[in-house]
């Protein structure tokens, strides 16, 4: 078969007859399937562009054969980092990289033979999407949820722009692996720990990679414990949060951020040189690296002391890095003696360890103990243990107005300016009368000029474009500047799984009676490198959206699953510094789009991946070749129907749906490389059957019918075409998927291997309603065994039931 010919061909029928276009009045349950959509940062796609869309698509396929009305759009996240640094390397204009980038994937992805819904198709960098990113923006802005504020924020030299802590890895820029340093910039934040609590709760909900959900329950980072106040010397007050007020007569020292405020007006003249040269070189730390767990703890002496409240014992304060002012009060107390952390700093600074909590009897309660026991040297509350005395203490320290119950999480909101280039502008100005103030809605999008210097330098490029900068205030009318910065290109990916169920509405967004009817997602599929910041981001809008009224579900992404990662033939990434990139494009042009479809199928466990080996291919081409060999010969078969089953049909009846059940149970699952072996297990049984002499050839075509349906998600032009020359006028895929009859999985007999004294002589077919002794009785009795046996009385027979008879002599 001509696969590149028969590929243009379907592909042309099935754009011509609108097979991929959803239509909410289909019949048939809807079904939403996604993958996650590209950047157009590369000229071409990748191995694991196509990984992820190729088994998806046959996935989509399978479900739309099952009797789902499927949705399965396809677009580009087209803004940000990645499509500006190419076009910064190629000297070519971010906007027409990435145009033309676009046309070249789209071509490839319609080459794939993608059941795509391209009249769906959002591309993120065009006006008539970014306008709405930016209306998205402003209704954040309006419910309190967008904000501007100085904060120190983690800041990429060599990308010169400001990075999300969720984008910092191992202290460097994701992006190009360039060491972060910290610097304070006034900048815009989405105010994601408003939901927190329900982020965390919500994803019991959902049906998940548990590693994934774990990932996530750990960015939030829920602490439940309570604030205790200090008092300085000064007069001056600030609070710490403790999961373990049960130490607090334990305190030896306090530390507060290098960063916070009250750090310059206590530090005495004594320390003040070492207090200054510790906050310098922590300013050039990121915020990763400082809470890294194996990493030194080390501090300064600021000279002031601050009153323990429970106890009233003087104690110093410190300051130290591990301590970020971004993250709960910005200060927190040290336990030497029940904490691993504030032992080792205690040791290095030579700082009293003071024992408060007890084990139990015959427990290791060497120091520093961190594990609940009996309170000791805590005055009325001694003998107290764990949840009781840290609730007792903190009811106290309520009382006296000196702390009380509180709840932290590790999340911080998230931060969204960015000092570049290609993304959408933030639509605020900056009117010297009336101050910040938002751009209507009916003034969007705030354009992208095309003409500006967009290679980095550490400003932002559009703060160069007098044209841009220059407004009029949409207040007051005076003279007004724009906000300089883009928006992070996630927050454009944010919600594109909305745009795409109404994705040509020029007055909204999107209709909300349609998406309502269409979304959540039902399966998601993509990285796992985007469990902390694309996925949560996404939750934290559609919880938004729905507070506001816009939405009523709760969470965007219903079942996800994650791709593996397909790495080069040396086991190790694919990167063109490693020369070991593999291109798809080479081997669907030498065999075609299906066959390099199939060979992923069944080349890699989907969830995993593993290393390319190509060797496969031309395995996964030959078992097409005897698919179609075999099909010819079938469908040219004259009608001949006898009226009972042979043994020989029922065996190949058996295998059929035997492969039925097992391939419609594992591309549910996306467990396809399984699928494709029951799918060789059962072209096996055909051709076994083949070999028969008496047919029934009407059988074997309605077997080899079933075959073509359950193949077709996984190669879809190979099986329309073999499908159309069994005379069938309409696309496989309108057909329904085959259906498993268990009672055919019941078999009438069962073949037996018989040993004798454990070495398998012959096989025979027993009865399947046979007892044991039944099953012992018609084995010896059968004249082959009579003979194998030379009729001597045996000592033992053993028989294990479905599966062989062993005689022992």
């Amino acid at each position: 078969m001509d696969m590149k010919k028969i590929e243009a061909k379907w592909q042309a029928k099935w754009e011509k007859d609108k097979l991929a276009v959803f239509n909410r009045k289909n019949s048939g349950k809807k079904y939403y399937v996604l993958e996650m959509f590209s950047y157009p940062s590369g000229a071409k796609l990748h191995v694991g562009h196509w990984y992820n869309y190729g088994p998806t698509d046959s996935f989509a396929r399978y479900k739309k054969m099952k009797g789902y009305n499927v949705f399965q759009p396809m677009g580009f996240d087209s803004f940000g980092l990645p499509a500006e640094n190419y076009a910064i390397k190629t000297g070519v204009h971010p906007k027409d990289s990435t145009v033309q980038n676009i046309e070249t994937m789209e071509q490839q992805l319609k080459a794939m033979g993608g059941m795509f819904d391209w009249s769906a198709e959002i591309k993120t960098c065009e006006e008539d999407y970014y306008k709405w990113t930016q209306w998205m923006f402003l209704k954040l802005y309006e419910n309190g949820l967008a904000y501007r504020k100085e904060a120190p924020v983690n800041w990429c030299p060599t990308c010169n722009t400001v990075l999300a802590n969720e984008q910092v890895i191992d202290g460097k820029c994701e992006r190009c692996d360039t060491e972060v340093v910290r610097k304070n910039l006034t900048q815009w934040f989405f105010r994601i720990t408003k939901y927190a609590e329900e982020l965390l709760t919500d994803l019991d909900k959902l049906d998940w990679p548990e590693k994934t959900k774990a990932m996530q329950r750990n960015w939030i980072g829920k602490s439940v414990g309570g604030e205790v106040e200090f008092e300085l010397e000064t007069g001056d007050k600030f609070r710490v949060f403790t999961t373990r007020a049960d130490t607090l007569f334990g305190v030896s020292y306090v530390v507060l951020a290098p960063e916070h405020p009250l750090v310059e007006k206590i530090t005495t003249e004594e320390q003040k040189e070492a207090v200054d040269a510790y906050r310098a070189a922590t300013a050039k730390t990121n915020e990763i690296d400082r809470l890294s767990s194996t990493r030194e703890k080390t501090g300064a002496f600021t000279g002031a002391y601050a009153i323990n409240p429970i106890n009233g014992k003087k104690v110093p304060v410190y300051i130290a890095d591990y301590v970020l002012y971004s993250y709960g009060t910005g200060a927190v107390m040290g336990v030497p003696a029940h904490d691993d952390r504030d032992f080792a700093f205690a040791a290095k600074y030579n700082l009293p360890v003071t024992r408060v909590i007890k084990g139990k009897a015959g427990e290791n309660d060497e120091l520093p103990f961190t594990s609940d026991g009996s309170l000791v040297a805590s005055n009325d509350f001694d003998g107290l243990i764990g949840d009781e005395a840290r609730k007792a203490i903190l009811n106290h320290l309520t009382k006296m107005g000196k702390g009380e119950y509180k709840i932290n999480y590790r999340l911080r909101d998230w931060l969204v300016s960015r000092q570049r280039y290609w993304g959408a502008p933030i639509p605020v100005v900056y009117c010297p009368h009336c101050g910040e103030v938002a751009v209507p809605a009916k003034d969007l999008p705030v354009k992208l000029p095309y003409d500006v210097e967009f290679k980095p330098d550490g400003k932002s490029p559009l703060a160069k474009s007098v044209e841009f900068m220059n407004c009029k205030c949409p207040k007051c009318g005076a003279d007004a500047r724009r906000d300089p910065d883009t928006l992070d290109t996630f927050v454009c990916s944010s919600w594109y799984f909305l745009r795409y169920a109404d994705a040509h509405n020029a007055k909204e967004p999107f209709d909300s009676d349609i998406i309502n009817e269409i979304l959540p997602v039902d399966k998601y599929v993509g990285g796992a490198e985007h469990a902390c910041m694309h996925l949560l981001y996404a939750r934290f809008f559609t919880k938004a959206l729905r507070d506001m009224g816009y939405l009523n579900f709760d969470e965007p992404f219903l079942s996800l699953v994650h791709q593996g990662v397909i790495l080069g033939p040396d086991g190790n990434r694919m990167s063109k510094s490693r020369g070991n990139v593999v291109s798809p494009d080479v081997y669907v042009n030498q065999y075609g789009s299906d066959i390099f479809r199939l060979y992923l199928m069944f080349g890699f466990a989907y969830r995993e991946g593993g290393p390319w080996n190509d060797q496969g291919i031309l395995s996964i081409s030959r078992f097409l070749d005897r698919i179609e060999r075999l099909a010819e010969k079938v469908y040219a078969m004259p009608k001949s129907n006898r009226g009972k089953m042979t043994a020989d049909e029922k065996a190949l009846d058996y295998a059929r749906n035997y492969a039925i059940k097992c391939v419609d149970r594992d591309m549910n699952d996306f467990s396809f490389n399984t699928a494709i072996a029951r799918l060789m297990e059962y072209v096996n049984a055909l051709y076994k059957y083949d070999t028969v002499t008496e047919k029934n050839d009407e059988f074997m075509k309605s077997c080899m019918n079933d075959l073509l349906l359950l193949l077709a998600p996984c190669a879809p032009h190979f099986t329309e075409e073999l499908w159309e020359k069994a005379d069938n006028r309409k696309s496989i895929f309108t057909f329904p998927y085959p259906v498993c009859n268990e009672a055919a999985l019941v078999l009438d007999e069962v073949e037996y291997a018989v040993q004798i004294n454990s070495k398998v002589r012959a096989k025979i077919t027993v009865s399947s309603s046979l007892d044991e002794a039944g099953i012992r009785e018609t084995v010896l009795a059968d004249a082959q065994v009579q003979e194998l046996t030379e009729g001597k009385e045996p000592k033992k027979v053993i028989v294990v039931k479905g599966r062989l008879v062993n005689i022992i002599l």
